[in-house]
């Protein structure tokens, strides 16, 4: 009977300080870019901001891997890499840029923190149907996209407000997408998704005429070099090397910290202001992802 009751409640081990490190990462840092976009946005156009971020970070990847031994991806695997990249980072993190130039930083985090909502509808198109807790978090998320809407930034700015619903809906496309196409294994995945996707920004960016007509100051300078570095280098690989050593779960958990921490920054170190619909929204907009995550923990329990 003791040796039950022993084993029903286990112990469980702190986490490494590798993974404590690593979620420091996806959490403060990712959450952070909102903030250094925004910052970045006043030297520089938001396509051409994100593709040379992208592009810069993915060759350095790109070439430290292959120092490293790693096999160049075949062709198909560029292809695919091109596809995911056009999504994720053309679709996700291009129209969240154009969004800040009119959007204040923590709002935009929030939008984009509907990722899981529709990652779930989307994973559904490949036979994965959300269940009933899932379904839960999605109507609860939705509700959160509903009281976003009346957030007097979002409501003044429709051309910016659409981009917000663009951005996550490729990124979750994207994601759910890449479970099904062939891309190189690892850290040169992401190397090349960032390459192929930082070289679509450049296209939509040649496409709208963006143009360098602005002198580049001090602080778009180091928001840039810190999008590069934390950002990209740092914070992806940090990300996955969580998908490696813990659960899902855990791994995707910064959907949770990442707009409280853009909302915070944004508001203490920006002065941007948000209004009580949307501080009500992130909160329901959170709740919605946790029961989407802790239904999906059930499914893969079970």
């Amino acid at each position: 009977m003791k040796s039950l009751q022993l084993q029903s409640t286990k112990v469980q081990k702190p986490l490494p300080w590798d993974v404590l490190a690593a979620l420091f990462a996806v959490y403060v840092v990712w959450g952070s870019t909102y903030l250094a976009i925004r910052v970045a946005l006043i030297s520089l156009p938001p396509f051409f901001l994100m593709g040379s971020r992208f592009v810069v970070a993915g060759l350095c990847m790109y070439f430290f891997l292959r120092a490293r031994g790693a096999p160049t991806p075949a062709r198909v695997q560029w292809l695919h890499a091109t596809i995911i990249g056009a999504l994720l980072l053309g679709g996700g993190m291009g129209f969240v840029a154009f969004a800040e130039q009119w959007i204040t930083s923590g709002l935009t985090a929030v939008s984009v923190a509907t990722m899981p909502i529709w990652t779930a509808l989307f994973l559904g198109l490949w036979g994965q149907s959300p269940t009933r807790m899932e379904w839960t978090g999605i109507v609860i998320g939705f509700l959160g996209v509903g009281l976003l809407s009346l957030e007097g930034n979002l409501r003044a700015n429709p051309t910016g407000a659409v981009a917000l619903l663009i951005a996550p809906v490729c990124w979750s496309f994207g994601s759910a997408l890449s479970r099904k196409l062939t891309l190189a294994p690892g850290a040169m995945g992401t190397a090349s998704e960032m390459m192929m996707g930082g070289l679509v920004l450049f296209l939509i960016s040649w496409l709208r005429g963006e143009a360098l007509t602005t002198p580049l100051v001090a602080e778009a300078a180091w928001a840039w070099l810190y999008l590069v570095v934390f950002g990209s280098l740092i914070a992806f690989t940090a990300y996955m090397f969580l998908l490696e050593r813990v659960r899902p779960a855990l791994a995707t958990s910064y959907a949770y910290v990442n707009p409280v921490i853009a909302v915070l920054l944004g508001v203490f170190l920006a002065g941007e202001q948000i209004t009580t619909a949307g501080y009500v929204a992130m909160v329901v907009v959170l709740v919605g992802i946790g029961f989407i995550t802790l239904g999906r923990e059930r499914v893969q329990k079970a």
